[in-house]
């Protein structure tokens, strides 16, 4: 694909739509009968893709308004399961209910090609996962899965209305239950790669980026996650307690974000840069989180939980030797209470050519490349990528001059421009497009 066969989009166009609206209205006009022909029987282009796009945007950001103001937890996603289906099934998608709040819609194309998903998450974080967390506070949508189911519907309403010009099967996967990291496994559990035949899946998250850039990640993600309990006995249990939780914590290599969070944009922005540099800090990381029982259970037992992600992955086992190690004076019985959850890795050859697409599509400022993971999130998202191929890609949704917070998922202060809508819509749906395609 080359760049001197396609119009350029600029990030103005992108945010302002105002060109997507004069390729659909030089569309529309054509009167020219055998153009028109010749353009339905060619393949769906980006060009296709911005007039169709262009008129979906006051809707969609609509939708994504009802969502948020309907946030509800994992495994009772019922608000946003119902409003999908109903666009979907509108749009003349094939849908169907999956694992409880699961949704998904088939869209298969005119002509013959390949099949290829693409994942929206539809859950909102609960009170104790906000930034800061604070005692009973109410779910929200404050990492930004309100976004991406939205996108995610207008990708499948886009995609429709060019069926007669798409080629191969698009699956579009509206998932409940990320937060939980029970929502994937429940979708795979009901068999929905196999029934449908997936050959690749692909999902967009929410990121601290300029709204209109993307995020590559080649070879990157996000980190899985692993547990241990150590057990003390003994008259002074609870204090050796405290001792061992302090120096299993000293393992950690990245500090915690300060508190309150307007204390935290030079530590976020940091961050930003350096998962964005080569063998850069966060090129190896271990984050733990301890927490010792301050008296003993009616056995007498002190448990010490520890929580801890690593990258790159293969270092879950060094940790848990370093774990033992360090217990062992303290004569604890160390658990591992469940396996690893998996890191997200996005395979290098499939996110490249994401990048390369984007950029040829919609200007080389369009992309920028993670080198490394964001050391306190993960996916489980991680579950698909680790049965088909695909790609896993930041939408950036940070209003021009706004703090980093605003646009970091899981703060309080989370409020992501809605312009970030179209532009996923819009290069997602060209993406998927050429995908589909053998």
């Amino acid at each position: 694909m080359t760049r001197s066969n396609k119009p350029a989009l600029s990030r103005r166009t992108l945010l302002g739509g105002t060109a997507a609206a004069g390729v659909g209205a030089v569309l529309a006009s054509g009167t020219d009968a055998v153009a028109d022909s010749d353009r339905r029987r060619n393949p769906v282009d980006q060009a296709a893709v911005d007039a169709v796009a262009a008129r979906l945007d006051a809707d969609l950001i609509a939708l994504r308004r009802e969502l948020h103001r309907n946030p509800q937890t994992s495994g009772e996603e019922k608000f946003a399961a119902g409003a999908v289906a109903d666009r979907l099934r509108a749009a003349g998608l094939s849908v169907e209910s999956v694992a409880g709040t699961g949704v998904v819609a088939v869209l298969k194309g005119a002509r013959p090609g390949r099949t290829v998903a693409y994942r929206a998450d539809m859950d909102a974080v609960p009170g104790d996962g906000i930034t800061p967390p604070l005692r009973d506070r109410p779910a929200a949508h404050v990492c930004g899965h309100d976004i991406h189911t939205t996108v995610g519907v207008g990708v499948a309403q886009a995609l429709a209305r060019l069926q007669s010009r798409l080629s191969g099967t698009m699956v579009f996967l509206f998932q409940p239950g990320e937060e939980s990291l029970k929502g994937a496994q429940a979708m795979i559990d009901a068999g929905v790669l196999e029934r449908k035949g997936v050959e690749e899946i692909h999902a967009l998250h929410c990121g601290p980026y300029p709204v209109g850039q993307f995020a590559v990640t080649p070879g990157s993600g996000l980190p899985g996650q692993d547990w241990a309990t150590v057990t003390l006995t003994g008259p002074d249990a609870v204090a050796a307690a405290g001792r061992l939780k302090a120096e299993i914590g000293g393992l950690s290599t990245v500090a915690p974000p300060p508190l309150p969070p307007a204390s935290s944009d030079a530590y976020l922005e940091q961050m930003v840069a350096d998962v964005q540099t080569p063998d850069g800090p966060l090129a190896r990381f271990v984050v733990i989180r301890g927490r010792a029982a301050d008296k003993p259970d009616a056995e007498g037992r002190v448990a010490v939980d520890v929580t801890f992600r690593c990258w790159p992955e293969q270092r879950n086992t060094e940790i848990r030797e370093e774990i033992r190690r360090l217990a062992q004076p303290y004569g604890g019985a160390v658990t591992f209470p469940k396996p690893p959850f998996p890191a997200l890795v996005c395979p290098a050859d499939d996110a490249n050519a994401l990048a390369r697409h984007l950029r040829c599509e919609l200007g080389p400022g369009s992309v920028t490349v993670n080198r490394a993971a964001f050391p306190f999130n993960g996916e489980d998202y991680a579950l698909f990528l680790d049965r088909v191929p695909g790609t896993y890609t930041f939408l950036g949704v940070r209003t021009p001059g706004a703090a980093i917070t605003t646009s970091y998922p899981h703060y309080e202060t989370f409020t992501p421009d809605e312009r970030a809508i179209g532009v996923g819509v819009r290069a997602m749906a060209g993406w998927l497009a050429t995908r589909t395609r053998r």
